[in-house]
């Protein structure tokens, strides 16, 4: 039954490569090229990837870092993406090694090694009778010219002249065991199978060691494909279907093939057929990779020496049948070149799935995870800005309401303010009218010893200057200070309570402290010593009936010292010609004369008199004279003496009566004159300079409620700004994210397309 299977395979496998021969073993595209194409492909997605995840990286580190984004990225996110970009680095560096990698197993001289070079066209790998391979040996292509060889833990290149020689090197070297690795570089110039980043890995055989586990852990986990090359001429040995079992206990359902090789020396014997039997039961029965249909399929009939001679000599130019070829040599090569287009086929895809698929996957976890980064920072910051837009809008409104406010406030508490200074100003003017009508009784109440000495004299007018000065300054205290103080106390609290709306609540408990706590005085500047430094006192006796003090008395201090300066030397003239008019009267006349002669002559006499002396006497003078005669022929001389006598005595009495205590009196009533008339010039002054003090008090507390205001506008206006910044910001973080969202996207998008086109099976 399995032969008849197997005369049926070949006949079909005839029929399918009947077009095609070993001349041209190259006419399709190799299916190798599907791992270099995908490897290219996801390469670029994993550049373009990291490129993405750095770019990420950075963004979210800025926004993790920008503290007025408010913790938009937190630390969790970050760790997490720059956790990917490490990663990332590594898969990238393993995908750039990633190649297609097949290892030959099988006993000792079973022509591991000739499969290979067969493979290669060429002898690569030592060959021969017995033990030629004892460690393992891999091939894969140089870009160089020259081929060299690296053995294990060595960077250094070693020259292989011949196979021979490199077969001699293998054997000489004693430091290599089964154990070490050969790495072959052969120049894919040489082989075009090399140049599509495979690797073929000859193993020392299974009989060698039984180190199964450490061989397949070390060399085996990353094999795409294991080829078991099997002796025509012998039966299916325990080693091998043991070294299968160890390895289908690490890898799940690894790609198996059988080349039932030295076939040459096997057809024609139909016993030998049985193996088929023993190969398909291995891998379906105990292995379990594929099922039973499949089981013919990863099984050739093939001889690797016959083939690698074959293709040998048609490379120098010799016909492929030349030399001893057993009958049947076409179909175990078209079996051989079967083989290869399976294995090709089958290693492209396993390749392409085991190295690539779980990179696949974990991409898209990562570009996932990433775009969920971004959906988050995006959210947050459309989120923020909605809530920092509806914020900058109230402090807008804020602002316009506190600016226009404190407009309309200025104006009405300069209103108030002027019309507080205007009433305490006529208040103080009233005040100080009235004290200074009460000036003679304040001055009455001062009390000092007094001496006519000017020593005395001025200590006592500097303590009358000072007593005047606290006493009318007490007294304007006690009249107008109480009112005045409540008066700013109401007006500056009703400041506080006309602002408080405009200053934020933090501040508004503390803007009683911007009010001063002590009671506001007003300070009266009279300056006494200064306003009546220039009085001088006329404390000598003065007679109240003499002439300078009836002049004073009739015709004021003013008018009285111009007059008494023009009819000082007018007086003695009047004097002297009332005594000349006494003396004419007192002649005697002549008896002989008639009496109205006589009298005609006193008369004449008197006129003559009169009118020599106008030449050179005033009118006054003349007025005196002629109102004394006039009295003196009145009222006689005798009621002139009494008068005079009484005068006289009136005059005795007041010089008496001219004590120390009546010149105080005298410098008292001289000084509330003199006083009364300088504090009513400075009524005005006073006044203003008091309604100053409280207009000062006053702006001056509105001035640091308004500083107050004035940091409060600034705040609002830093506090706009700052919002203006932070969503100017968070929109180019909204901005940013989206667009990184977007290609994470993209990738996604690509990694759907690899996905779909290497990975998932093609319909």
């Amino acid at each position: 039954m399995f032969l008849l299977c197997h005369v049926m395979k070949m006949f079909c496998m005839d029929l399918v490569l009947v077009s095609v021969t070993d001349n041209n073993p190259q006419s399709d595209p190799s299916p190798l090229k599907r791992f270099v194409q995908a490897k290219k492909k996801i390469g670029e997605v994993f550049e373009q990837l990291l490129v993405y995840v750095q770019e990420g990286t950075e963004f979210v580190k800025e926004t993790c870092n920008n503290e007025s984004l408010e913790n938009i990225a937190n630390k969790t996110q970050l760790d997490e993406i720059e956790a990917y970009t490490s990663h990332l680095f590594k898969i990238k560096e393993v995908l750039s090694r990633n190649h297609m990698k097949v290892a030959f197993f099988g006993r000792t001289s079973n022509g591991k090694s000739t499969v290979v070079n067969a493979m290669l066209r060429d002898r690569v790998l030592p060959s021969g009778i017995g033990h030629t391979t004892n460690c393992f040996l891999s091939v894969e292509g140089t870009d160089e010219d020259k081929a060299f060889l690296k053995t294990e833990g060595s960077e250094e290149e070693k020259s292989i002249k011949t196979v021979n020689q490199l077969a001699h090197a293998l054997h000489m070297d004693e430091s290599l065991d089964a154990g070490s690795l050969v790495k072959v570089f052969w120049p894919k110039t040489k082989c075009a199978l090399l140049r599509d980043d495979l690797v073929l890995v000859d193993s020392p055989g299974t009989d060698v060691t039984t180190q199964l586990d450490s061989w397949i852990k070390k060399f085996c986990e990353d094999a795409d494909v294991f080829v078991l090359v099997a002796n025509s001429e012998s039966t299916l040995m325990n080693t091998e279907k043991h070294f299968f079992h160890k390895v289908n206990e690490c890898l799940s359902k690894p790609n198996i093939f059988i080349l039932n090789n030295r076939w040459d020396a096997s057809a024609a014997e139909p016993e030998y057929m049985e193996d088929v039997s023993l190969l398909s039961s291995l891998q379906i029965s105990e292995l379990k990779v594929v099922d039973r249909a499949q089981a013919p399929n990863r099984i050739f009939f093939v001889s690797a020496k016959e083939v690698l001679n074959s293709r040998m000599q048609r490379a120098q130019g010799m016909p492929e049948t030349g030399g001893a070829l057993a009958e049947g040599f076409q179909e175990r090569l078209k079996e051989f070149q079967n083989f290869e287009r399976s294995f090709e086929e089958c290693i492209s895809h396993s390749a392409v799935k085991t190295k690539f698929e779980q990179h696949t996957i974990r991409a898209k976890q990562i570009t996932e995870t990433v775009r969920d980064i971004m959906d988050q920072i995006n959210i947050a910051a459309a989120d923020k800005r909605v809530v920092s837009l509806e914020e900058r809008e109230y402090l807008l409104d804020r602002l316009d309401f506190v600016r226009n406010q404190l407009n309309l406030l200025i104006q009405d508490i300069k209103k108030k303010i002027k019309a507080i200074t205007e009433e305490v100003k006529h208040k103080v003017s009233d005040a100080m009218a009235e004290e200074i009508c009460r000036l003679s009784v304040l001055i009455d109440e001062f009390r000092a010893d007094f001496h006519p000495s000017p020593h005395v004299l001025k200590i006592y007018k500097s303590d009358l200057l000072s007593h005047i000065e606290k006493g009318m300054g007490k007294n304007l205290a006690f009249r107008c200070s109480d009112a005045v103080n409540a008066s700013v106390q109401s007006s500056q609290q009703n400041m506080m309570e006309c602002l408080m709306p405009l200053l934020p609540s933090a501040a508004q408990s503390q803007l009683h402290m911007l009010i001063p706590s002590r009671k506001f005085e007003l300070s009266y500047d009279i300056n006494c010593a200064t306003l009546c430094s220039d009085f001088q006192e006329n404390i000598e006796f003065q007679f109240s009936l003499g002439w300078t003090a009836l002049v004073h008395r009739f015709l004021g201090p003013v008018n009285a010292k111009r007059a008494l300066m023009l009819s000082e030397w007018n007086f003695f003239n009047g004097l002297l010609c009332l005594l000349l008019f006494f003396t004419q009267l007192t002649v005697p006349t002549t008896p002989s004369a008639p009496a109205n002669q006589q009298s005609l002559t006193q008369e004449e006499l008197m006129m003559s008199m009169v009118s020599n002396l106008a030449s050179v006497t005033s009118r006054t003078s003349m007025s005196v004279i002629i109102v004394g005669g006039v009295v003196w022929r009145t009222v006689g001389w005798r009621l002139i003496a009494l008068s005079m006598s009484l005068y006289g005595m009136l005059y005795l009495y007041e010089k008496l009566t001219w004590t120390t205590k009546a010149k105080e009196r005298a410098l008292k009533k001289q000084f509330v004159d003199y006083a009364t008339e300088k504090l009513q010039m400075i009524i005005s002054f006073t006044s203003s300079n008091c309604s100053h003090q409280v207009q000062q008090e006053i702006g001056s507390t509105f001035a640091r409620l308004c500083q107050q205001v004035d940091i409060t506008q600034k705040d609002l206006e830093n506090d706009i700004q700052r919002l203006t910044d932070k969503i100017q910001k968070l929109e180019s973080v909204h901005k940013r994210s989206k667009a990184l969202r977007h290609k994470a996207t993209a990738l996604e998008k690509q990694l759907e397309d690899f996905s779909s086109q290497y990975l998932r099976p093609q319909p």
